[in-house]
């Protein structure tokens, strides 16, 4: 209290107003997995796609991450973190477009490469001369250099000395020529675009659990999204990226996954989106679920199958990919919560983006899997490719539903954000009563919004802290205890009509 000395009239505001307790985001994801450039390891904030592609660049050969980040925010995301997880690919920079030329015999000897700024469908054409020369035409849409009479031989037609000074378009680097002779150098006729390496592995670096675990006080890997406190959903499609290249083991993606896991009960406010491994039909993958992964866990939830996707990869194979279904889920799960809310189970939506699955499920399949927690994505005629499943992997039947497990999460860091005022407050009957005041309004807009079961607040939820939870004994160590309970809605995850013949009176 202030000290008058003086008489006189004096005017003092006091804090008499209720101090509301704001719900918090509910669909933030983060990502880990391979990029072609970027900060590594570091938790990056992208708000859009174009973002993603400018701090981490685009689609590459071989990884899902850029799939994911594009699922999810076609999908209804707003907001995502990024973790970059290894270095460069080897050589210090990532699959570059290029042609091998091929010599007689079928063995590689010269390399083909665009110069910078040289743009795409370049192609390089080779056409025999008389003996050992031959010569090499260059096209890029309408412009064309053309290069004749060269050798492989040291003088003033040496292929790679004319080719690299004149050519705008491409260099030429020299891979093999020990044991051949000058005929069998000289690259056999025919026209080869320059392309990304077909090998799916090109775009991965050897990777292990460690590089996805990383260090909490190096702010990198899983330990660095501790210090993010936004973030509600974690996954890593890269790790299956990994593992179907043969850069990791069963083992090695189990840690990678049971990381993740511990990583949101660690923290108890966000939850692990959990990819099965790929080209499993139903019965394997329900024998990975329960004797290979074992995963039991109220902060975890499981899909399947794989989603086929337009492939935007430069010079891919085919004009779709099957990839990991996890970005597209947490893109799913951020439009539901804002569509609907957080109390909403997150299943019978439509997932955008998505043209295919690789395995259409029967109801006999799924009612396998989905008592396991396995949430199945299904195919639905005339009404899309919709997820169809809304379990976490937890064995108690109390967090059996997703949708409680991310309630839950909404309304523990709603009050613990809102009610930090109140650390260091003297702890008697007043400051109770603002607690139970302001954590009562704050339960009853939840209830309002339908995330509560019950037809009257009383019903749906309870506040106490009072002299009965709140002894002389709790109060000297420095304790004010709250207790809180609320009952949630849970989904119609059965929706069964029992009809009968019926005979009225007559």
């Amino acid at each position: 209290m202030p000290t008058y000395l003086t008489p006189g009239v004096y005017v003092e505001e006091v804090d008499r107003g209720t101090k509301p307790i704001e719900g918090v985001g509910t669909a933030v994801a983060a990502f880990l997995g391979i990029a072609e450039k970027g900060p590594v390891g570091k938790a990056t904030m992208v708000a859009n796609w174009t973002q993603f592609v400018t701090t981490f660049g685009g689609f590459i050969p071989g990884a899902y991450l850029a799939h994911a980040v594009y699922g999810y925010f076609n999908n209804g995301g707003t907001l995502a973190y990024v973790v970059r997880i290894g270095g460069e690919a080897e050589g210090g920079a990532a699959p570059q477009p290029q042609a091998q030329l091929t010599a007689k015999g079928g063995q590689a000897t010269i390399k083909a490469l665009p110069k910078p700024g040289a743009p795409e469908g370049v192609s390089v054409s080779v056409t025999a001369g008389d003996d050992d020369s031959f010569t090499i035409t260059v096209k890029a849409g309408t412009t064309e250099e053309k290069f004749e009479g060269l050798n492989l031989s040291k003088g003033a037609k040496n292929a790679f000395d004319v080719v690299n000074k004149g050519s705008t378009l491409v260099q030429l680097e020299e891979l093999k020529v020990t044991g051949l002779n000058l005929a069998e150098r000289a690259p056999a006729p025919g026209t080869y675009p320059l392309a990304l390496p077909s090998s799916t592995t090109t775009a991965l670096v050897p990777v292990t659990p460690a590089d996805y675990e990383g260090d909490v006080t190096q702010r990198d890997g899983l330990g660095g999204l501790e210090a993010v406190d936004e973030i509600t959903m974690v996954l890593a499609p890269d790790a299956m990226a990994a593992y179907k290249a043969g850069i990791l083991d069963m083992d090695g993606l189990k840690a990678i996954q049971l990381g993740m896991i511990a990583h949101c009960e660690r923290m108890g406010d966000r939850v692990a989106i959990i990819d099965a491994p790929p080209d499993l039909n139903a019965q394997e993958v329900q024998d990975w679920r329960m004797n290979v992964a074992g995963y039991d866990s109220k902060y975890a939830a499981m899909y399947y199958p794989w989603i086929n996707v337009a492939d935007p990869t430069p010079n891919a194979p085919s004009t779709t990919i099957s990839i990991p279904p996890s970005g597209h889920i947490a893109g799913v799960w951020a439009r539901n919560d804002t569509e609907r809310g957080v109390h909403k189970a997150p299943a019978n939506e439509v997932i955008r983006g998505v043209i295919s699955l690789p395995i259409n499920l029967t109801n006999s399949e799924q009612s396998v899997l989905n008592p396991n927690g396995v949430n199945c994505l299904r195919v639905f005629a005339g009404r899309g490719i919709r997820i169809w499943g809304a379990r976490t992997l937890s064995s108690d039947a109390s967090w059996r539903y997703l949708s409680v497990r991310r309630l839950f999460n909404y309304v523990e860091k709603s009050i613990e954000r809102g009610t930090q005022w109140a650390v260091f407050e003297p702890n008697d009957q007043m400051l109770w009563s603002k607690m139970r005041r302001d954590i009562n309004a704050f339960l009853k807009n939840v209830w309002r919004e339908g995330a509560l079961f019950g037809a009257t607040p009383e019903q749906a939820f309870f506040v106490k802290c009072d002299e009965e939870n709140n002894p002389q004994e709790t109060r000297d160590v420095g304790q004010l205890i709250i207790d809180i309970g609320i009952a949630p809605v849970k989904p119609a995850e059965f929706v069964i009509f029992r009809i009968g013949q019926y005979a009225p009176e007559v």
